[in-house]
């Protein structure tokens, strides 16, 4: 295969994380004295990390264009404890194909790693509840690098930590992070139609290619590899 390397990101890609996610954030909101969001809503406000996600959702409650220092330093904290809480509860779901697509690209040979936005304790905690730790050789966390995606950095440490150059890397995502972080570091990157891009559909991203899901994915590579 062309491809030595395949980094994934993690929500909206390999796990179907927004349930749990929605459920930290609104157990958050009322236990700070505010109404639940719709999840519908809080769905768009994922992608650029916790950090992002938790402003976001304080916004949409306050009178202001930011939200105070301290109000938002006790938000974080509030959830931290219900989003931990929510992973020890509850299996978060694999999406369909995840694992058949997995196993097609490890086999292949392909070094594989998860380039995620996400805190790394909360990636390894997923990780390993759903039983996909094994097949990675490389994690990457919003909070592994200086800078999150869309930044390229993420994923050209995760080419270095792989010992494989971006030429000979392919990018799976769901969102504008994952495309603009991967054109920017000369990775090829293909794009998933059913996570969350920040509410907006996927179908305009400027990515290599769109493709249904990562058995998708992998035959499009092995293609890539035959022309």
């Amino acid at each position: 295969m062309h491809y030595q390397a395949v980094l994934f990101d993690l929500d909206g890609t390999l796990v179907d994380s927004i349930h749990d996610i929605a459920a930290a954030a609104n157990h958050m909101l009322v236990e700070l004295g505010y109404d639940a969001l719709p999840t519908s809503q809080i769905t768009g406000f994922v992608g650029r990390g916790v950090d992002a996600l938790i402003w976001q959702c304080l916004l949409e409650k306050i009178d202001d264009s930011a939200p105070d220092p301290e109000q938002y330093q006790q938000a974080r904290t509030v959830f931290a404890k219900h989003y931990h809480k929510q992973l020890e509860q509850a299996e978060t779901p694999i999406f369909e194909q995840v694992i058949p697509g997995l196993d097609a690209f490890r086999d292949a040979g392909c070094k594989l790693a998860v380039v995620t936005n996400k805190p790394i304790d909360y990636t390894h905690m997923i990780l390993e509840q759903t039983g996909l730790a094994p097949y990675f050789q490389v994690v990457i966390g919003g909070d592994s690098c200086e800078e999150k995606k869309p930044h390229p950095l993420p994923l050209l440490f995760a080419c270095a930590q792989l010992d494989v150059t971006p030429e000979h890397s392919l990018m799976i995502g769901d969102s504008i992070n994952d495309v603009a972080a991967a054109n920017d570091a000369q990775i090829d990157v293909l794009v998933l139609p059913y996570g969350y891009n920040q509410g907006e559909p996927t179908s305009a991203l400027p990515a290599t290619a769109h493709v249904d899901d990562l058995m998708a994915a992998y035959q499009w590579a092995q293609q890539r590899t035959q022309s």
